[in-house]
């Protein structure tokens, strides 16, 4: 029988490491997952995921049952991400090595498009600042609804629907420039 977060949190503070083991199982994609799409160092993004169950660990006596256990984790990762790229105060971030988008039907010809696409698309996320990037990323990269995020970010749902409809425009933007530049 599956156990729910609440019984696994449960297990955990009665010192059950079994169970804690089993949360980081559940939840270790969608960290990664929220971490690799805010931070762009990709060395980095191993130790900050650790650190984000280390912290969900220290403070799961502040678990609330109320709430879906993975919007508070993102909570958790979002913050500590915005944490590390605050302490780094960078305005615009390197892009890393290409990110492997290609299918087994795609050209190399297609498959170097996609990755340069998708490189461009990483690059004006990351130039946006981090108040629009996190909800691009929350949003469209994790899916998170309106709701979600308003709890995430401890935000009222119209700063949320403003900012990311500005991170919409602020991010069309660039990607039309970028186009521009391309052509010229």
């Amino acid at each position: 029988m599956v156990q729910t977060d609440e019984e696994l949190v449960s297990q955990c503070l009665k010192g059950d490491s079994s169970a804690f083991e089993e949360i980081v199982s559940r939840y270790k994609k969608l960290v990664y997952s929220v971490v690799y799409k805010m931070i762009p160092d990709r060395e980095e993004v191993n130790d900050v995921s650790q650190e984000v169950f280390i912290r969900l660990y220290k403070s799961l006596d502040k678990y609330n049952p109320e709430y879906k256990m993975s919007t508070w984790i993102v909570k958790i990762t979002s913050n500590l991400c915005l944490d590390t790229l605050r302490k780094k105060k960078q305005d615009t971030v390197a892009l890393d090595d290409a990110i492997g988008v290609s299918s087994n039907t795609d050209t190399p010809e297609e498959a170097l498009i996609k990755n340069q696409r998708s490189q461009l698309i990483k690059s004006a996320i990351n130039e946006l600042p981090d108040k629009y990037k996190i909800l691009i990323t929350l949003f469209h990269s994790n899916g998170l609804s309106y709701e979600e995020m308003t709890k995430v970010l401890n935000e009222p749902m119209s700063i949320i629907k403003n900012r990311l409809y500005r991170a919409r425009l602020m991010l069309k933007a660039k990607l039309d420039r970028a186009r521009k530049e391309e052509i010229l």
